[in-house]
């Protein structure tokens, strides 16, 4: 799994390094290649939503993953959510399980079995659009607005598990940030299917109020997609005086929130992280920290309900 991103993956264009990487795509060619021939299944009389993505980093899977159980409860479906265990991926498990019904195991399948066991109606699944065995009801694609496809290359010499033209095997997209215009994207999306859905969505925070802009703060992060939430908090004119980054999922210890800390009050300055990161902090440790609480809005929700609805 990989922990930190390649900074020449997200340029707008491929440098030197992409294109001396490119023979170590093959496999991942190859791969996509044969499981395309794999036979996937349901399994039992139970709907199933995956949340996935092409481009490696944050997508916003699991803050969906979160909304569409809340908008299918609303809508008196009995649903929860899956996710494959990954010890490394301890702050999404949690999340979820705070959020939702989860059933989290090594092998998907048997996540699912679980869930049909318990008379769930749909499962929605965060991540899992690669998984050799099973198939879906409704399978979206997540892309980040801001980061999109990086420089368009395959892994390793770029962001991407599959090429952009693989979207046509999926049912529709999610196209999360807060970035003004996203005609361009939208284009690209639809050069490739001209009918395929894009639904778009932003993230509104729902605690700013507890921040004075008169204060400074040091901001810090474990995420895919830190920029995202630095431009959120200088959208609402935060004075961000320091911002410390750390790999996705990173799992904090007692001395790196010791040196935060201690930063922090060496420029005097108040600390932000993101709801993400706080699950991770153990209890005894979080005074002084506060965290950034948003809501992720969908474009269109009606549509996107109505859409879900023909499908399953």
């Amino acid at each position: 799994m990989i922990k930190v991103k390649p900074k020449f993956w997200d340029l707008k264009k491929p440098n030197y390094l992409s294109y001396l990487l490119l023979p170590f795509t093959i496999p991942i060619i190859l791969n996509n290649y044969f499981l395309s021939f794999k036979k996937k299944r349901n399994i039992g009389n139970i709907k199933t939503i995956c949340l996935g993505n092409i481009y490696v980093g944050g997508t916003a899977k699991t803050p969906l993953t979160i909304k569409l159980n809340q908008i299918l409860r609303k809508l008196n479906f009995k649903t929860a959510s899956i996710k494959k265990f990954y010890k490394s991926q301890i702050d999404e498990q949690k999340l979820l399980a705070d959020k939702s019904i989860l059933y989290c195991n090594k092998n998907r399948k048997n996540a699912l079995r679980d869930a049909l066991n318990n008379n769930i109606d749909v499962a929605i699944f965060d991540d899992g659009l690669q998984d050799r065995y099973l198939t879906y009801d409704i399978s979206f694609v997540c892309f980040s607005s801001a980061n999109w496809i990086g420089n368009g290359f395959l892994i390793p010499s770029g962001p991407l598990r599959e090429k952009l033209k693989s979207v046509q095997k999926y049912d529709a997209i999610f196209l999360t940030g807060n970035e003004e215009n996203n005609s361009h994207i939208k284009d690209s999306l639809r050069k490739i299917d001209k009918g395929i859905k894009i639904f778009e969505t932003y993230y509104k925070p729902t605690n700013i109020n507890q921040f004075n802009n008169e204060d400074a703060y040091l901001i810090f992060s474990g995420i895919g997609d830190p920029d995202n939430f630095k431009k959120t908090l200088l959208k609402y004119k935060l004075n961000i005086v320091k911002e410390m980054k750390f790999s996705d999922h990173y799992q904090y210890k007692l001395k790196d929130l010791s040196k935060i800390k201690s930063i922090a009050a060496k420029l005097n300055a108040k600390i932000i992280t993101t709801e993400k990161d706080f699950v991770k902090i153990p209890q005894g440790n979080r005074d002084k920290i506060k965290f950034l609480e948003i809501d992720l809005v969908i474009k269109k929700q009606d549509e996107l309900i109505s859409f879900i609805k023909s499908k399953i």
